[in-house]
């Protein structure tokens, strides 16, 4: 199992609206990268949901639930789209301020690369977002 980072525009498409749908389709992605990622993403894959723009959080937490397919809206066999289902909401957000000031995400392509809309998420970071999620709720 892999872990992703998967960035969206609340006010396109939230992680209340993918609670409400259940599941979706994932597209919208155009940079090379993010698409070289989407592509090596499996069944199964976990995938944290980050709403950019003014919150810049994670919120919640997805499970991918296809293999890559060519977006069929689109005539363009490169661009890969994947479904997604909602899994559970983190007990509190996790702010990128918190992840910056955090040494140990000095390497996270999330901060790295900040305009990448799919970042692959090591286990070690993974875990350590999970536990600000939780730790902060408490």
């Amino acid at each position: 199992m892999a872990y992703w980072l998967l960035k969206t525009e609340p006010e396109d498409y939230s992680y209340d609206d993918l609670e409400r749908d259940g599941t979706t389709v994932w597209n919208g992605v155009s940079n090379a990268l993010a698409l070289k990622h989407l592509r090596t993403m499996q069944y199964g894959d976990l995938a944290l949901i980050y709403h950019t723009g003014k919150e810049r959080q994670v919120v919640g937490i997805a499970e991918v639930v296809s293999k890559p397919y060519p977006d069929p809206k689109l005539d363009d066999a490169k661009q890969v789209v994947v479904d997604i289902r909602a899994v559970k909401r983190v007990l509190q957000p996790v702010k990128l301020s918190q992840i910056k000031q955090d040494s140990n995400f000095e390497n996270f392509d999330l901060v790295k690369l900040p305009r990448l809309s799919v970042v692959p998420v090591s286990e070690l970071h993974w875990q350590r977002l999970l536990e600000l999620g939780v730790r902060n709720g408490e």
